[in-house]
């Protein structure tokens, strides 16, 4: 964030510049874990064997592939209420902020579909030609932070803003169920259909695809908790914030439970782990508690003491995202792919996190090289690496 010393503001931007760097680390930091446990779901699913896969092992590996796409997508929601109150309190008009957060947000659309060209190029000729159209996580947080952009011009207080973010994060997951079961658009055409319910060119749904419904929910829910976190209260008393969104995620955790317990069904087809909106608050709820625990580990805890493997990633994550899934399921996989021992995919997977770190490591070096003003000439200070670039997302 950059800080404009004009005589009104001063002191404000002061103190909240004193508190900017742990914000802005811990985010990155969250953001470098989400890339941290998408490279050990993808390097495991990519290059076990048959046998090392009918294992327990094999079972856990999996279980953490319900963290990265939700974090990615909730911190999205953070980085947008994080660019329009900057915005908002430099007094830059409501349609201004509104075109930039869409424009961001179509760059980031436009993006995910060039990737698609190029998986699909690199595939040739064993890719059909519907991979082209296939929706991934990178589809859907690009046109989240369009919708994004929409509800944040529909109201310009911040408790307002989060509320309407609260509310539009709800609405998407209840209606997730009947949208993939007795509600589906038939009558679109597939490559639409499936950005609503992940259908792509199947008869039904399907759940490694990243529709609007339910993934949207966690982009709308971030930005409600950026909104909070972006207050004037919650500048002011960071710990105390965090602490308290902290804690309520453990008490949705546990209304979600009560919620799954309860012998009531809202909808014909009841599906836990894919629609079911309990599980979509048992998921927001962990991610409330990554929030603290990435809060504390940065101010309190060692996730600043000299070079953060996490915080780099963090900062980098779109590079490092686009990188690794050609070197783990593309053609220049660094292993044989569906044929290593659990030792060599765990070797392999350490080899791709050093080699994601350097490159994480040098974007940002020559980021800076590039943007470096002539030594004569004043610099203007931000709080904190990386966050200059508008809406980081997958950064």
């Amino acid at each position: 964030m950059i800080w404009i010393a004009s005589s009104g503001i001063l002191l404000h931007l002061e103190s909240m510049a004193k508190m900017g760097q742990e914000r802005l680390a811990y985010i990155d930091w969250l953001r470098g874990l989400a890339c941290l446990v998408m490279f050990e779901v993808h390097c495991y699913d990519s290059w076990l064997s048959p046998t090392a896969r009918n294992t327990t092992f094999y079972g856990w590996s999996r279980f953490g592939g319900i963290l990265p796409a939700p974090l990615f997508l909730f911190l999205a929601g953070v980085s947008v209420a994080l660019v329009t109150d900057r915005m908002r309190r430099k007094e830059v008009p409501a349609n201004l902020i509104a075109a930039t957060t869409i424009r961001r947000g179509a760059q980031i659309f436009g993006l995910a579909l060039l990737f698609r060209v190029q998986e699909f190029a690199l595939g040739w000729p064993w890719s059909p030609w519907t991979d082209l159209l296939r929706v991934d996580v990178l589809n859907t947080i690009g046109l989240s932070i369009v919708l994004m952009g929409v509800v944040c011009r529909l109201a310009q207080a911040r408790a307002a803003n989060a509320l309407l973010a609260g509310a539009v994060a709800l609405g998407i997951s209840m209606a997730t169920p009947p949208l993939w079961t007795t509600w589906r658009p038939h009558w679109l055409p597939w490559f639409i259909e499936s950005y609503i319910n992940g259908v792509h060119i199947f008869d039904k749904p399907q759940s490694w695809l990243f529709p609007l419904f339910p993934w949207a929910g966690f982009a709308f829910a971030g930005l409600a908790v950026g909104f909070i976190l972006f207050s004037d209260w919650s500048l002011a008393r960071p710990g105390t914030t965090v602490g308290l969104i902290g804690a309520a995620g453990v008490g949705i955790y546990y209304l979600s439970m009560w919620f799954d317990a309860n012998p009531v069904r809202l909808f014909a087809v009841y599906d836990y782990w894919h629609t079911g909106p309990n599980f979509f608050l048992a998921r927001v709820a962990i991610l409330l508690v990554l929030v603290l625990l990435g809060y504390a580990w940065c101010r309190w805890g060692p996730g600043q003491w000299g070079f953060s493997p996490l915080i780099q990633m963090g900062q980098a994550s779109l590079l490092v995202y686009w990188v690794h899934i050609e070197f783990v399921y593309g053609r220049f996989s660094i292993l044989k792919k569906g044929a290593q021992t659990i030792w060599g995919a765990t070797f392999g997977l350490l080899v791709i996190f050093i080699a994601m770190v350097l490159l994480a490591a040098a974007r940002t070096r020559w980021r800076k090289r590039r943007v470096s003003p002539p030594a004569a000439v004043p610099t203007v200070p931000h709080t904190a690496a990386g966050a200059s670039e508008i809406i980081p997302t997958l950064q």
